[in-house]
């Protein structure tokens, strides 16, 4: 029996690369670059294909690689790979749902933060400034507001927008949420220092409601709807003024012309990106808005994370080639 042979082409953290080949897997992490992934992939007779959110596993790349047996998306969507075409030439394809929620849903906190202190644009000008506008600097981000006591409307209450009620619930925020597939959730909010949880029930509304009760809005949806944005022009126009937005989701789920034209009127107090539309090349006028906190789409980019999906995906592969 030949050893399978596993291209992981935007990498695998050691834990899983080593539970594979324990398993009697070939690892090949060097990466491929778009052009010569098909090349790759025959020439070197592997038989599965594992990706980020880097590499897109096209049809083309499907239909001319007839050795694939399995492609794996190390993170939550799928929305890199052609699932009809997969589907078409049998090929399994797997991901890992749950491993990075606590990861993405701290970096949406992140980005909250750094709204409501403005830590986004004082960091900047502070490295410029500092030494010479103290004061005016001090005075200008005088205006601070505390996340307690606020409302944190939830776009999407899968495992990530989950994870995110139970911290923000911890932190003194009135959680609500609207999802299509869940009626209600129980967060059970954790307390380490007493080995303890505080179950939070949260029913979902609907999303009007979270438009017009939010005074931060977090998407956690899979992608645009019949391929138009959940959030444009008119969706922001019943929000309150004053509201912060973050993406953490996908690219193109909030309208980026529409969250440009809400700072500018003043509506939209601050967003919060690690999404782009332009992925990997954002739009100059998101990067410089100093009302805009931006990331290079990092939100499972933690230790934690990496090593909890390596073993995941890990753990797949090897049952799928045991079945």
């Amino acid at each position: 029996m030949s050893m399978n042979r596993v291209l992981a082409n935007d990498g695998i953290d050691s834990l899983g690369k080593e539970m594979l080949e324990k398993a009697g897997f070939f690892v090949e992490t060097q990466k491929a670059a778009e052009p010569e992934l098909i090349n790759t992939i025959n020439q070197g007779n592997f038989n599965v294909l594992l990706v980020r959110s880097a590499t897109k596993v096209t049809s083309t790349v499907i239909e001319a690689c007839p050795n694939l047996k399995l492609i794996g998306r190390a993170g939550v969507g799928l929305d890199n790979i052609d699932l009809i075409a997969a589907k078409a030439h049998g090929i399994r394809v797997i991901n890992t749902p749950a491993a990075s929620s606590q990861s993405v849903a701290e970096l949406v906190l992140a980005h909250l933060f750094s709204g409501v202190r403005f830590l986004q644009d004082s960091n900047y000008k502070m490295r410029s400034e500092g030494d010479t506008h103290f004061g005016a600097l001090k005075k200008q981000y005088s205006a601070g507001t505390e996340l307690r006591g606020k409302t944190l409307g939830i776009i999407g209450f899968g495992r990530i927008g989950q994870a995110l009620g139970r911290m923000a619930a911890g932190m003194g925020m009135n959680v609500i949420a609207s999802d299509p597939f869940i009626t209600e959730a129980t967060l059970e909010v954790e307390i380490p220092m007493t080995k303890t949880t505080v179950p939070v029930k949260v029913k979902t509304v609907p999303l009007s409601d979270i438009l017009m009760l939010s005074d931060f809005i977090s998407l956690h949806v899979p992608g645009k709807v019949d391929g138009k944005a959940l959030i444009g022009d008119s969706e922001i126009a019943k929000m309150k003024p004053g509201i912060g937005i973050v993406n953490a989701a996908r690219g193109g789920v909030v309208d980026e012309d529409a969250l440009l034209h809400g700072i500018d009127t003043g509506k939209i107090a601050f967003v919060g990106l690690d999404v782009f539309e332009g992925e990997p090349t954002p739009r100059k006028e998101l990067l410089k808005n100093s009302r805009i906190s931006v990331s290079p789409h990092i939100g499972a980019a933690t230790v934690e994370a990496q090593e909890r999906i390596a073993v995941e995906m890990a753990a797949q592969i090897i049952d799928f080639f045991a079945a």
